[in-house]
């Protein structure tokens, strides 16, 4: 750590850090040498990043896709109206910059892949995943695990989060990973992500910060890290609770007997392209063209009243849990378009209906209102 030196602004900026006796100056080297890659700057990377930076990781890295909506930013407190429309990673690097100007934000605006992920991640030393669906989870993990790296994990849904630290190397032994905690995905669309299923705004914030706090730990050496434990938090309740986690033997990437050695298509693993192959779909100006032309048609909405009063476009409302006690409402004798929010429970629907009741003229309006009204008005 001889090569690394603060200014005398550095110096001032730290020093709640650098007194406190169990840290001091030491750990705050081994933050400013550290190299942090964070994956997803939505709910739980928007804390993860606002306290990394603060802290005086001297290089964070961002990859994400998205931009900023109107929606995000009752959790997304990294980002303010005047960044609506604009990519996260570029809003996100502007932020973080006129917190600390002291370190090196690298901000790459692309989908993290099976294609590109060991290549970027070999770039840092310490992963810290963020994102909300299962194929890019088991692709960070997997990633790391073939790279040696350090994954700090967090996750949240509704009024419940979970943290822990996978694949660490501590004293000689290789800690857990997310493998041994789901070895398999569930099946697909059984677990809604946030945009579909809800969130509580402040609990990214609680959860991101503990995940920054694991990150840190990780980086210093100070304090126990979580690895070989999953701590989860119960907003409702205020009740935590950590469970021991162990490798298992079954663990096709690192168990008794390895079956994965290289990255895989994550889509296929997690069942997510195959469900979608197996259901007929419409795209937005398929639908458009139904709703302007004379072909006879049903509409049906299957998301929440309270998502129906906000914004509709004129479909019937049938609630997902209600779906198969009220399939006696939907048409066999034309065409229907099911949707949600995003195309994710109106595909289930769509699933649960041709599985029960043998429907053959169901569509599913890919990428749901969300895509139509891209494009298209409400009549």
């Amino acid at each position: 750590m001889d090569n690394i030196s603060f200014s005398k602004e550095e110096l001032a900026r730290y020093n709640r850090h650098i007194i406190i006796p169990d840290f001091g100056i030491e750990a705050q080297k081994k933050l400013k040498k550290a190299r942090v890659l964070v994956v997803g700057s939505g709910g739980l990377g928007s804390p993860l990043l606002l306290y990394l930076a603060a802290a005086g990781v001297g290089t964070i890295g961002i990859i994400d896709f998205d931009i900023v909506e109107d929606s995000n930013l009752h959790r997304q407190v990294l980002f303010g109206v005047d960044e609506i429309g604009l990519p996260k990673v570029e809003a996100a690097k502007k932020r973080i910059e006129g917190i600390n100007p002291y370190i090196t934000i690298n901000a790459y605006n692309k989908k993290l892949t099976s294609e590109n992920a060991l290549e970027l991640i070999s770039q840092y030393d310490v992963i810290a995943d963020g994102t909300d669906n299962f194929p890019t989870r088991y692709l960070v993990n997997d990633a790391c695990v073939l790279s040696n790296k350090t994954n700090v994990y967090a996750s949240i849904f509704q009024f419940e989060g979970q943290v822990s630290v996978f694949n660490h190397f501590d004293e000689g032994v290789r800690g857990p990973n997310y493998r041994d905690l789901y070895e398999t995905p569930p099946p697909a669309g059984l677990v809604p992500s946030c945009a579909e299923g809800g969130v509580l705004g402040v609990l990214p914030g609680i959860i991101g910060s503990l995940q920054a706090l694991e990150v840190i730990k990780v980086i210093t050496g100070v304090g126990d890290v979580l690895s070989g434990k999953l701590y989860t938090f119960d907003a409702l309740s205020f009740q935590a609770h950590t469970f021991k986690l162990k490798r298992k033997e079954s663990n096709p990437l690192n168990g008794a007997n390895p079956s994965i050695t290289a990255l895989i298509d994550y889509d296929q693993f997690c069942n997510i392209g195959n469900e979608q192959r197996n259901i007929k779909e419409i795209d937005a100006d398929e639908l458009n063209a139904l709703i302007e032309g004379e072909e006879l048609f049903q509409l049906i909405d299957v998301r929440e009243q309270h998502e129906f009063d906000l914004e509709d476009i004129g479909g019937e409302l049938i609630p997902l849990g209600a779906v198969l006690d009220k399939a006696d409402k939907i048409k066999r004798d034309r065409k229907v378009v099911i949707h949600c929010k995003m195309g994710g429970r109106s595909a289930k629907a769509i699933r649960d209906l041709e599985d029960r009741f043998a429907f053959d003229n169901l569509y599913n309006l890919k990428g749901g209102i969300n895509s139509y009204l891209k494009q298209y008005k409400p009549r």
